[in-house]
């Protein structure tokens, strides 16, 4: 695991100190940048509600969207386990000698 790193992270106008892995900081950013996209449209979309409906919103949304996907990166991560896994087997079989 690589080390934690503390950013800071705005949704809704808020800001949040979070300690995240240096290779998903950019992800983590991007990720809270699309969230606050989507709270931006449904405030214009759904003139009168409070900021608490609109994180709703856009959290259920946000899960929405992102189930099918979640899917499929876990499904890779797992064949890629595999794959290094056969890897490493046809590796130690040709340094065995005969």
């Amino acid at each position: 695991m690589d080390e934690l790193i503390p950013i800071n992270v705005v949704i809704a106008d808020r800001t949040y100190r979070i300690r995240v892995e240096k290779n998903d900081e950019e992800k983590v950013r991007k990720t809270a940048n699309l969230i606050n996209q989507k709270i931006a449209e449904f405030k214009v979309q759904f003139a009168g509600k409070d900021m608490q409906d609109f994180v709703s919103m856009a959290l259920l949304w946000f899960a929405t969207e992102q189930g099918d996907e979640t899917d499929i990166v876990l499904q890779q991560e797992a064949a890629l386990q595999e794959l290094s896994d056969m890897e490493q087997l046809i590796r130690q079989t040709l340094q065995t000698p005969s």
